[in-house]
């Protein structure tokens, strides 16, 4: 099977995994052999450095996230109740992060060059470009210059609500302080991820915030219809301003008749995966503004993405599946990561 130049994704929970007890140097194969039934709810582990490695991911967006704790179930433990909780645990999370890049097959990423150096054919290391997903561990908008001094590069202002802005299943326009945040963010150089957005906040986000826009991890509405895909007029919107949004690989958002079971999980392949591709691609009429976020281990795991999957070995399957379709090679190497790339190189210091 060909294998293309090299895979960005752009979205990963490596820090809340490891806060779960999953070391990330170690492969998903070995993890699974360490769980117990207890771990179940975490799902069957996929990602893991070897298996990032083996694949060809040169580049991954690693998440800062803080589960709120008024979430029914929530989905991770410490979780914060208030900002400066949220905060001191995203803090830990970057610790982990500068932990990690002290291993020479780790960068962080925080400017073009970086990009550059982890994309050097003599270079066999994987380069982490660092995402906050949900805002409300920035305390206040003017403290988005600290994060960005400690190596954040995007932030995402919702998950599900937060202080600043309507979120997945929460809908509402940007609150004031989102409205702040938005100017503190293009003075401060930072990227707006817009995936988790309620459509208000989305609109909303795009009139005040001038600089560079991405959707890491987000799927079409109009083949599943939740208000967590965006919809064809955000879509154009975000094609509109250059951005690049990575198609998530969890069933759930790719086919809206699948439920969450094994059982039925050949259900969903990756003739779904490339649905959401090409409807991208249709609707900006290019193959430029689309890319990987998998979000693999996000709160699932191997028993809820496509069949052809076990774990991110396996996220390489996506270019043969594109050929086949009738993708050109060239296609085929922006939409498994040079159009991140692309971006990166435009949007870093």
């Amino acid at each position: 099977m060909k294998r293309f130049r090299f895979i960005v994704d752009a979205h990963e929970d490596i820090a809340t995994s490891a806060g779960q007890g999953r070391d990330f140097k170690l492969s998903a194969l070995e993890k699974r052999k360490l769980e117990t039934p207890s771990d179940s709810h975490k799902g069957i582990p996929t990602v893991g450095l070897p298996e990032l490695m083996q694949a060809g991911v040169r580049i991954v967006f690693a998440t800062l996230w803080a589960c709120p704790c008024n979430m029914p179930e929530p989905m991770a433990r410490p979780c914060y109740e208030t900002p400066q909780q949220a905060y001191d645990l995203a803090r830990k999370q970057l610790e982990y992060y500068n932990d990690l890049a002290k291993d020479p097959r780790i960068t962080l990423i925080l400017s073009r060059s970086d990009v550059d150096s982890v994309l050097n054919p003599d270079s066999s290391r994987l380069g982490m470009v660092l995402l906050m997903e949900g805002a409300d561990p920035i305390v206040a908008p003017k403290q988005a210059r600290e994060w960005f001094e400690a190596g954040v590069r995007i932030v995402g202002p919702a998950w599900r609500a937060t202080r600043y802005s309507g979120g997945t299943h929460a809908p509402g326009r940007l609150t004031e302080l989102g409205r702040e945040l938005m100017g503190e963010m293009e003075r401060t150089g930072l990227i707006l991820d817009v995936s988790h957005m309620a459509e208000a906040s989305f609109f909303d986000a795009l009139k005040l915030f001038h600089g560079p826009v991405i959707a890491s991890h987000s799927n079409c509405r109009t083949i599943v219809p939740t208000d967590r895909q965006l919809s064809d007029e955000m879509i154009s919107a975000l094609v509109a301003r250059e951005a690049v949004i990575g198609t998530v690989l969890y069933n759930k958002f790719l086919q809206p008749e699948w439920e969450e079971t094994g059982a039925i999980k050949s259900k969903v392949t990756l003739a779904d995966v490339l649905k959401h591709i090409r409807h991208m691609c249709d609707l900006a009429g290019d193959r430029l503004h689309v890319g990987i976020g998998s979000d693999f281990d996000g709160g699932f795991g191997a028993e809820s993405i496509p069949a052809e999957f076990d774990t991110a070995a396996d996220l390489h399957k996506i270019g043969g599946a594109l050929g086949d379709a009738g993708f050109s090679e060239t296609d085929i190497d922006n939409i498994l990561g040079g159009n991140w790339v692309r971006f990166l190189r435009r949007a870093l210091p």
